[in-house]
C-alpha cells in the first residue's frame, strides 16, 4: 500500500520538521486531511502552539487552537511517521556563504528516527546538489538505512510567502520532485492532498532546488534595478515614484519598486546559488551585483535622512528620530533579516538612537536579534524626523494629520520625513523636509 493510501486511510502519520513560518502552516493544512506530527526543537515554540497561540501570525491563533496537530519537541515521535517534510530555516553566514547547521541538524534528527519504507522531503532552501550530496548521507549515517532502498527523498521548494494572506500554501503551485518515477508519483499525490492551485512535477531533484533560488534571485535583481534607479534619480532631483508611476502605463512594464529586501528568502536564495555557481568557476556577474545594490540600500536611506536633517537645520546627534516599522516586510511579525536594522544601525554611527515602533514585531525577538527596545506609538512624539519604514496597514491608514501629530512644534521646514515605501501622499507634506525612495 502506499504511503500516500496509508496517511488517506489514517495508518501512518505526516510529521513536519521545523515548525516556523513555512512548516507550521504545512503541518496545520495536513492536519485537516492526515494525521501530523509536527516537530521543532524550540520548546517555547512547541509551548504556544500548544496553548493555540500562532507567533507567526501566519494561520492565526484560532486556526492553532483548533488543529489536530500533534505539536511535540519529542524527536522519537517522528518514528510514527512515514512521510517526513523538512522545512527549517537556511540563513547565510556573516560571509554571505550558505549555512546550512539546521538543515544539517534537522537532517541528523530525523535520521536517527527514520524507518524503512519512508520518504523524505526538504522544502528548505538550498543550492542544487545538497538534498542528495549533503542531505542524504547524512540521513543514511544516521539510520543505517539505504537511500532509494530502504527510503527515499525529494524536494519541494516552499513558496509561501510571509504575511500574504491571499497568495497562502493552498493557492501556490507547487513544484515537486523526487529521486525517481515512484517516488515523485507519490510525493505528488500526498501534496495534491492539500494544494488547491495543483502541483508541478520536474524531472530531478536538482532542477527543483534551482527552481526555489533563481525565481527569488530574478525577483532580486529585478528589485536592485529600481534601487539604482533611486539612488540615480536622488542624485538627478527626480521623483522616483513619479518616474515609476509613468513607466508603469506601459503595458508592459513589470511593476517592480526600489526598496528594502530583505527577510528569509530574496535577501538570501542568490547566495546560495551563486556559492555553488562559484564552486564549479563561474563568477556571477549580475546576481551578486544585484545582491550589493540592494544589501547597501538600508544605509543609503539613512545617509539620506541625515543629508535632510542637516538641510533643515537640525544637529542629528541631537535629534529625535523616530523610526516606524522593524520587521523585514509589512503586515508580518518576522524581523529575520530586515533591512530597517542597516538604517539602525548607520544612525547610530551618527549618534542616533532612534525610537522605534512596530506593532508586529515581538518585543523580544527585536531585542534578541537587534538590539532594540521598541517602544509604543504613543512613544513616537515630539519628533525633529520620522522615518516610515515598513507599510503595516497601521501606518499606511494613518492620515496627515496622524503625521503631522508625530512632530515636535517647530516650523515644518525644520520637519524631516522620509517615506521608504512612498505609503504618504507627497502633497500633504511640502513644506516638509520630505524624501522617498
Amino acid at each position: 500500500m502506499s504511503i500516500y493510501q496509508q496517511l488517506i486511510d489514517g495508518k501512518t502519520k505526516l510529521s513536519l520538521v521545523g515548525l516556523g513560518y513555512v512548516g507550521m502552516p504545512i503541518a496545520v493544512e495536513f492536519a485537516k486531511h492526515v494525521k501530523v506530527i509536527g516537530f521543532d526543537i524550540n520548546e517555547r515554540k512547541i509551548a504556544q502552539y500548544r496553548e493555540g497561540k500562532d507567533p507567526t501570525n501566519e494561520v492565526g491563533d484560532s486556526a492553532v487552537a483548533s488543529s489536530s496537530v500533534d505539536f511535540t519537541n519529542d524527536p522519537t515521535r517522528l518514528e510514527e511517521a512515514r512521510f517526513h517534510i523538512v522545512a527549517v530555516p537556511t540563513p547565510v553566514n556573516q560571509d554571505k556563504t550558505p549555512d546550512l547547521s539546521p538543515v544539517i541538524g534537522a537532517s541528523k534528527t530525523l535520521g536517527a528516527h527514520l524507518k524503512p519504507g519512508s520518504i523524505v522531503v526538504y522544502e528548505s532552501t538550498v543550492y542544487p546538489g545538497v538534498t542528495e550530496d549533503i542531505c542524504v548521507p547524512i540521513l543514511e549515517s544516521e539510520s543505517g538505512l539505504k537511500c532509494g532502498v530502504d527510503f527515499k527523498v525529494g524536494y519541494s521548494p516552499e513558496r509561501i510567502n510571509p504575511g500574504d494572506k491571499v497568495h497562502t500554501l493552498t493557492t501556490i503551485r507547487k513544484i515537486v520532485s523526487g529521486q525517481d518515477a515512484d517516488s515523485l508519483a507519490e510525493i505528488q499525490n500526498v501534496y495534491d492532498i492539500v494544494i488547491a492551485a495543483g502541483t508541478f512535477p520536474v524531472s530531478t531533484i536538482k532542477t527543483a532546488e534551482a527552481v526555489k533560488v533563481v525565481e527569488n534571485s530574478q525577483r532580486d535583481i529585478n528589485i536592485a534595478f529600481m534601487n539604482e534607479l533611486a539612488m540615480v534619480f536622488d542624485r538627478m532631483g527626480i521623483d522616483t515614484s513619479e518616474v515609476i508611476a509613468g513607466m508603469n502605463t506601459k503595458w508592459n512594464a513589470l511593476g517592480f519598486r526600489p526598496g528594502l529586501v530583505g527577510g528569509h528568502c530574496i535577501g538570501v536564495d542568490p547566495y546560495y546559488f551563486t556559492y555553488e555557481a562559484e564552486k564549479l568557476g563561474y563568477h556571477s556577474q549580475i546576481i551578486l551585483a544585484g545582491r550589493k545594490v540592494n544589501d547597501g540600500m538600508g544605509e543609503f536611506v539613512a545617509d539620506a535622512t541625515i543629508r535632510e536633517m542637516v538641510q533643515a537645520g537640525l544637529a542629528p546627534a541631537k535629534a529625535r528620530v523616530g523610526v516606524l516599522g522593524i520587521t523585514f516586510k509589512e503586515n508580518c511579525p518576522d524581523v529575520r533579516n530586515s533591512k530597517v536594522n542597516d538604517i539602525l544601525n548607520r544612525l547610530n554611527q551618527y549618534g542616533i538612537n532612534p525610537l522605534v515602533c512596530d506593532p508586529w514585531a515581538d518585543a523580544s525577538d527585536a531585542k534578541v536579534s537587534y538590539g532594540v527596545d521598541l517602544v509604543s506609538l504613543n512613544d513616537i512624539k515630539e519628533l525633529d524626523a520620522l522615518i516610515v519604514a515598513v507599510a503595516h496597514d497601521k501606518f499606511v491608514e494613518m492620515n496627515s494629520e496622524d503625521i503631522k501629530g508625530l512632530f515636535a512644534s517647530k516650523p515644518n521646514s525644520e520637519k524631516v520625513l522620509v517615506d521608504v515605501k512612498s505609503i504618504l501622499d507627497k502633497s500633504d507634506f511640502e513644506d516638509f523636509r520630505y524624501w522617498r525612495l
